[in-house]
């Protein structure tokens, strides 16, 4: 989740914008709306903070008291963001505001529109409170509830001290820098919002991943809509990857908190971190100025995303020369100066932060004449396309050249294990190169994604023209039951890394809702809101819901998957997690990326 998006009440990947959208004209050099909008030759000092600039050394940084804390976006960041700092901090009080009033009655209910290990927990907790140990400690061991979330923007925003920005900063997809620069419209509308309503000497928090320098655009709109107000600018990027989102927030590597360079912005900075020191050490919590904190979180994103490809273009060496990927991976990982992290090879990377983050990248270095530098992060997109299109068109070949009346079966569609997130994932792509092959029948299960959500992204493919999904005629079916469906399968692609899909024994898979916390604390818990009685989620299947409680089950049986295969029995291991050996004693035969398999 690096980076900050919405979340759809009928699906996952759905951008839902928390104010109406501007209409302010995007252009590349003075556009408040794409990525270089603003002059880098401006003075940053200037910017930062609209106070006095007149620093002194000897003036002591007293953080101010915080009470109330509002994030604007209820989506994969402000949603889990909001709930563990609520959860840390049971004297503040946390509202997350967002104007898909669906959205908003799915966090008040027992349906969250979005899944994370651990997140329905810590919701519980600070939305609804704890219920004492005993009668003798009611006074004591009782907690309030502290985490609201609501439809009515403006009033809360009034009433914080601190408001976190927290909405979608996708790619745009028209005009000026299409596909490659940041969309900041739903966050310009956002800030302007924020600045209406805010009272004087709020701290406003850029939450999501925007580009260097947009705390710039928020102070022209304090000077334009609230001329002599003072307002902190504080940058405080998010580092959530989807699946880990409540440990990553729990137990960051860091937090980045930008402000001014002066002792109000310092103060303010200073402010923020108190909120996260309530169970964060203060080593991990670094201060840097604002613009160092905006483009942090995008070269963060964009090197991660860089080790991804290097690992990902060596698997095409391995695979034509004998080399074992895994075998590399596992020698260069033990050098200290590399480390092991993020040398997994596999089909690509997905998600909606790395490709967005290195286009923002990209673009911001192609603005500012450093073409030779916005071409090298580029490079780093293509070998991820190239890596997805390579295993696709391997997986053709091995078939002999034709998906002609057989069934290949697609385990894994979300972008990586433990989450139901669908944005970018590899394996859209993959099944519309297949969909060209024109097959008997193309199989799809995951078990964390709801199945409505995978037919609806599905169903927006086209086979030569004629629909995909199997309900409109087309070859795609999503199966809610691994074994229906591999039965009958000519062929498996491992898609994604779920824990459910390897044939090799594991520490543990997680049984159950994955949840955080005790049993003595979940004894405690209040009674859950009650739904109204036309609540969607539970009168559907699967209807707009998105309330498909991903439970970790066991392994799967592969030598009962092996028995209902059809020949040949093929398994295309995209994430490297498969034992061929074993599958091989199995009749299967297995091709993983970054082995020569029967290429040597």
């Amino acid at each position: 989740m690096t980076s900050t998006h919405s979340t759809g009440d009928s699906e996952p990947n759905q951008d839902h914008s928390v104010i109406n959208v501007s209409t302010v004209p995007t252009t590349p050099t003075r556009s408040r709306s794409c990525s270089p909008s603003l002059d880098a030759s401006t003075d940053p000092d200037s910017v930062l903070s609209n106070s006095k600039l007149e620093d002194s050394d000897n003036e002591s940084i007293r953080p101010k008291p915080v009470r109330n804390v509002c994030f604007v976006g209820a989506g994969y960041v402000g949603g889990p963001t909001a709930a563990v700092i609520a959860h840390q901090n049971p004297s503040i009080n946390v509202t997350v505001v967002d104007k898909d009033q669906r959205r908003i009655r799915r966090w008040n209910s027992r349906h969250l529109p979005i899944y994370e290990p651990g997140l329905a927990d810590i919701v519980r907790v600070a939305r609804d409170g704890l219920l004492p140990f005993g009668k003798e400690d009611e006074q004591l061991s009782a907690r309030k509830p502290n985490l609201f979330f609501s439809s009515d923007v403006s009033k809360s925003i009034a009433e914080s001290d601190i408001v976190l920005i927290a909405v979608n900063t996708p790619t745009k997809t028209r005009g000026a820098g299409s596909g490659r620069a940041t969309d900041m419209t739903s966050f310009e509308a956002v800030a302007a919002e924020v600045v209406r309503h805010a009272k004087p000497g709020t701290i406003i928090v850029e939450k999501s991943t925007v580009p260097c320098r947009t705390a710039e655009m928020i102070q022209e709109m304090i000077r334009i809509q609230r001329p002599g107000t003072h307002f902190e600018i504080l940058s405080n990027p998010e580092f959530l990857a989807a699946g880990t989102a409540v440990q990553d927030l729990l137990n960051p590597d860091r937090i980045i908190i930008g402000s001014a360079p002066t002792p109000e912005g310092r103060t303010a900075g200073e402010t923020l971190a108190g909120v996260y020191a309530s169970w964060i050490d203060r080593s991990r919590i670094l201060t840097t100025n604002v613009w160092s904190s905006e483009l942090a979180k995008l070269v963060a994103n964009s090197m991660l995303a860089q080790r991804l490809s290097s690992i990902n273009s060596i698997s095409a060496i391995c695979e034509a020369t004998g080399a074992e990927v895994k075998e590399v991976s596992a020698a260069i990982g033990r050098d200290a100066r590399l480390g092991d992290k993020f040398l997994r090879a596999g089909i690509g990377f997905g998600g909606s932060c790395f490709a967005k983050d290195i286009n923002s990248l990209a673009y911001i270095a192609e603005s500012l004449g450093l073409h030779e530098v916005a071409e090298y992060w580029r490079q780093v997109l293509k070998i991820n396309n190239y890596q997805r299109d390579r295993f696709a068109a391997r997986v053709i070949q091995r078939l002999r050249n034709t998906l002609v009346t057989k069934k290949v079966t697609v385990l894994g569609y979300a972008f990586k294990k433990n989450t139901s997130d669908t944005r970018e994932a590899p394996a859209l792509e993959i099944i519309k190169t297949l969909l060209d092959e024109n097959p008997r029948e193309i199989a799809v299960y995951d078990p964390c994604c709801n199945p409505y959500v995978i037919e609806n992204e599905i169903r927006s493919l086209q086979n030569h023209g004629s629909p995909a999904l199997n309900e409109d005629g087309g070859p795609v079916m999503v199966y809610s039951d691994a074994y229906e469906a591999c039965a009958g399968a000519n062929a498996i692609i491992i898609v994604t890394d779920f824990d459910e899909f390897r044939n090799e024994p594991i520490a543990a898979v997680v049984k159950g809702s994955a949840e955080t916390q005790t049993s003595e604390i979940q004894n405690r818990f209040n009674v859950e809101p009650e739904c109204a009685a036309d609540c969607p989620d539970c009168h559907t299947t699967y209807g707009e819901s998105t309330d498909h409680t991903y439970t970790a089950k066991e392994q799967l049986d592969w030598s009962r998957i092996s028995t209902d295969m059809t020949s040949p029995k093929w398994l295309f291991d995209g994430r490297c997690i498969i034992d061929a050996s074993k599958m091989s004693k199995l009749g299967i035969r297995v091709e993983s990326i970054g082995s020569a398999g029967l290429g040597v």
